[in-house]
């Protein structure tokens, strides 16, 4: 039996006990030896029920990485998901962290900086990639199926959907709200399938119309208007180099029935796709207009990743980073991309804050 890579876990709250401890456990190609959390007793508890039976636990992620570790998964707040993955980095371990990569640019362009110069991998948490709608949209854009997509409609909305939980609504910790949660699925979905990572300016608006309601209707529970900071809705109009526009969408909480979340629309010159009810692809066929919806009922995404357990997306993910640091595979989501993701973000959030567009040409 081969050998399994030694994990160490930082930040056992609720994105390491729904998705990566999991994964984990199921793709069996790694070992949670050591958990880490300021709560000491949320490390405990990932370490009874995820970890070997002789896990070490710690509060200081920093004492955790001087054991001799493989890999790091890094699921805190966004705020420190940069300072801890540059530290893992430099203490010779690979790291998949949680999305979004960084809380802005510079702290996302450290942490390709740390894996450079250590030579170890770097990926972030973007399962939407591994779904299988996802990954059939993806086949189709690569063999040029949808032409030249020159449109792409990042969509991210809840109508009453407002995470009550852990910090979500602390803009200091977080760096924002849905556009920085859900909206950075979206957009990294989008600009995957388009493969543009150059954009040119950005055009932000952010909301903060509902957050002080007390008639709620949460699907979580009442918030706590005085704790709500962060942004309740948030869209984003983003030129590219080549004039290719990407339109964002984001919203906890906005009276609309247009629910969609992690979902991509595109238009090219040949094609057109979306994701509103799992797939359908829209196009022009012997001067006719088409649509097809491919049938992927009872398929996962193990189609696509060998060995995949279950083919559940958070599954794949974890395979193919272990698969990536084992020498066996090719990472997914590569950092630089995930940069660009958040690089894009903060421009958004930029132009909201200053009422004028970001021009990334002109970044200092």
């Amino acid at each position: 039996m081969a050998e399994l890579l030694k994990v160490g876990v930082v930040g056992c709250g609720g994105i390491a006990n729904a998705k990566h401890l999991p994964a984990i456990k199921v793709n069996g190609m790694c070992q949670v030896v050591a958990t880490c959390d300021i709560i000491r007793e949320r490390a405990e508890k990932a370490a009874r029920e995820y970890g070997t039976a002789d896990c070490q636990v710690f509060e200081d992620y920093k004492e955790m990485l001087k054991l001799d570790l493989d890999c790091v998964f890094v699921c805190t707040p966004n705020r420190s998901h940069s300072d801890i993955s540059v530290a893992a980095l430099d203490a010779g371990c690979h790291v998949m962290c949680e999305k979004p990569m960084a809380i802005n640019y510079a702290e996302a362009c450290r942490m390709l900086d740390a894996a450079k110069r250590n030579n170890k991998l770097l990926t972030i948490g973007y399962q939407s990639r591994y779904r299988v709608n996802s990954q059939y949209l993806k086949q189709m854009c690569e063999d040029g199926e949808l032409g030249d997509i020159y449109l792409g409609r990042a969509n991210a909305i809840r109508r009453r959907a407002v995470p009550t939980w852990g910090v979500f609504l602390n803009e200091y910790e977080q760096g924002g709200g849905p556009l920085i949660d859900i909206g950075t699925h979206a957009l990294d979905l989008t600009l995957w399938m388009m493969n543009n990572y150059k954009p040119l300016y950005a055009v932000g608006t952010v909301y903060h119309k509902l957050n002080d309601q007390t008639n709620q209707g949460n699907a979580w529970g009442n918030w706590d208007p005085e704790k709500f900071t962060v942004e309740d809705s948030a869209f984003g109009f983003v030129v590219m180099e080549n004039g290719a526009t990407v339109q964002l969408n984001s919203a906890w909480a906005l009276n609309t029935l247009d629910i969609e979340e992690a979902t991509t629309t595109l238009s090219g010159t040949l094609a057109g796709a979306d994701m509103h009810e799992g797939l359908t692809i829209n196009g022009i066929k012997n001067n006719r207009q088409y649509t097809m919806k491919p049938d992927l009922t009872g398929a996962s995404g193990a189609a696509f990743y060998e060995g995949a357990g279950s083919g559940e997306p958070h599954e794949i993910e974890n395979m193919v980073f272990c698969n990536a640091v084992l020498g066996k595979g090719e990472l997914t989501v590569l950092p630089e991309q995930a940069a660009c993701v958040t690089r894009i973000l903060e421009a958004i959030y930029t132009s909201a804050k200053t009422g004028k567009p970001y021009y990334f040409n002109e970044e200092n």
